[in-house]
């Protein structure tokens, strides 16, 4: 049996957490035994060890929708988070390439050109201009685009006369040159001669990521998309009891992977750290890239619907397979004809609330679609950073109409829908206050706009909590074990500073970790 930790502080309870100030929360065995008044507990508690937080304790955050191996490479890789300019971004690849092997691929991630002062999507021909003799890949900050140079498309065979995959597109110069672009699936187009990584190299990868995950208070992530090899890496570290956060697995749509796991049944709690019992589907592309499937075309684009990833036939097929296999489905869909496409899959397999299936991002939803989802029980996965990455164009790319039906949180809530949050990163920042200062106010880190964008559809703090905890853990199926404060739950706690509720929202995004705790355990603490 292991020591008893006390911790006091301002406590979270209910699934709509509100505080307690002047609590405390016993954890002994990975078991969360006792919650109470500080003194009470203390004194019937005499031998454990009390760390007095002066902070807020919440249930375990958990992330609903990341990329586990994503963070790790882009933690290995040059990060363009942030460039300001394509100038910016060469910059940096320049930095990268001075201490790079000469043979070795430069690989990077992160450039947004609606950041930029020219919103157009770059060239091979600025990348050239200063690296010209190995490949060059820089994938766009959603991954639903990359930028590759003449080297790169070299490598890959890449001319003019190379058609669009289905569900891609090669950006093309008017002579139809490839630009060194390309879009959704058209990336597996360089991606597939990328040397792949070491299973030492990954595996230190996916180390690498969870422990930065677990530095932000994060005690489980959703990862959105897990491929064959990256599970091999959390099995051994799981197995090796080195790997610190909870992982819920969602397959990549791989047939000879899903083949396996479908006969093989779903793996629940392995190591007290990994469930794999759901699979990840991609309906459409992202918005930032027009690649989102629109029901009308884009406003700022008219003769562009976007692209659909996988037919309808296939999302029915796969979500068929996997109910009958007892595994969740979770699709991305973005765009409000991707979304559509996404439920009548559903619906066609037929799908019940029981099911938990799930629409991973659910940016813009035509009005009819969002009681569609609560009939069928699908539980909306958003990210509360898109929407204020996204405010600055999002109206341009669909107009003030269809807009309203965008990252619209509330409106799901009221609909009578389950909402569960997370952050898409490294698309967005890993740390979770960030989501949960968007939800509350809407409103970028420098505040603006005033009031928040579209403000009708903000969250409350409670509520915000709430998508990253007890909401999320239903999402997981987890709702017995964890995402509360409660006696005989897992001892998953996420410690902050301060009284996160008497706060001003203004300041939510500043909130720092103290403790990160999971199955009891403290996994990390700021020094």
């Amino acid at each position: 049996m292991t020591r008893e930790i006390v911790f006091t502080g301002t406590v979270a309870l209910g699934g709509n957490p509100t505080p307690q100030p002047g609590y405390a929360v016993v954890v002994r065995d990975g078991v969360i035994q006792e919650v109470g008044p500080a003194a009470t507990i203390k004194a019937s508690h005499a031998g454990a060890r009390v760390i007095e937080t002066g902070g807020t304790i919440l249930p375990g955050l958990t992330d609903a929708h990341a990329h586990l191996y994503g963070l790790g490479l882009s933690l290995d890789t040059v990060n363009l988070s942030g460039t300001t300019s394509l100038d910016d971004v060469i910059a940096r690849v320049r930095t990268r390439a001075a201490s790079t092997p000469a043979n070795e691929w430069i690989l990077g991630r992160g450039w947004d050109q609606n950041d930029w002062p020219v919103k157009e999507f770059p060239t091979a021909a600025a990348l050239d201009a200063v690296i010209s003799d190995r490949p060059v890949l820089l994938d766009r900050v959603d991954g639903h685009a990359v930028l590759a140079n003449s080297a790169a498309m070299r490598a890959a065979g890449i001319t003019a006369a190379t058609p669009d995959p289905a569900g891609g597109k090669i950006i093309r110069d008017a002579s139809g040159q490839p630009t060194g672009v390309f879009v959704d699936a058209a990336t597996n187009l360089v991606e597939r001669v990328v040397p792949p990584a070491t299973f030492e190299q990954r595996k230190r990868r996916v180390l690498a990521s969870a422990q930065r995950i677990a530095e932000t208070g994060l005690t489980e992530i959703h990862d959105a998309g897990t491929d064959a090899e990256t599970l091999h890496a959390v099995i051994e570290l799981v197995d090796e009891k080195k790997f610190p956060i909870r992982l819920y697995s969602m397959l990549s749509d791989n047939d000879a992977l899903l083949r396996e796991w479908f006969a093989r049944g779903p793996m629940i709690d392995h190591g007290g750290r990994l469930t794999v019992r759901s699979v990840k589907l991609y309906a459409d592309g992202a918005l930032g890239s027009r690649g989102a499937a629109l029901l009308e075309p884009y406003a700022d684009d008219p003769h562009n619907r976007g692209l659909m990833i996988a037919t309808p036939a296939h999302l029915e097929d796969v979500a068929r397979r996997a109910r009958a296999a007892g595994f969740q489905t979770n699709a991305h869909a973005i765009g409000d004809a991707g979304v559509r496409n996404v439920i009548n899959a559903y619906e066609a397999a037929g799908v019940t609330p029981a099911d938990r299936f799930r629409v991973e991002h659910l940016q813009l939803v035509a009005p009819p679609d969002f009681a569609r989802l609560v009939r069928s029980g699908i539980i909306a996965s958003m990210q509360p950073t898109h929407a204020t990455s996204d405010m600055y164009w999002a109206e341009a790319r669909v107009g003030p109409e269809r807009i309203r039906g965008a990252y619209a949180w509330r409106t799901v809530l009221e609909t009578g829908g389950r909402l569960a949050l997370g952050s898409d990163f490294p698309v967005e920042e890993v740390n979770p206050w960030l989501g949960i200062y968007a939800a509350v106010t809407r409103q970028d880190q420098k505040g603006w706009p005033s009031g928040g964008w579209y403000p009708e559809q903000r969250l409350t703090l409670a509520e915000a909590i709430r998508g990253f905890t007890s909401d999320a853990a239903y999402a997981a199926f987890e709702e017995k074990s964890r995402g509360t404060i409660e006696r005989g739950k897992l001892a998953d706690l996420t410690i902050v500073e301060g009284d996160v509720f008497t706060m001003d929202p203004s300041a939510l995004g500043d909130v720092k970790v103290k403790y990160t705790v999971v199955g009891g355990e403290i996994v990390f603490e700021a020094k």
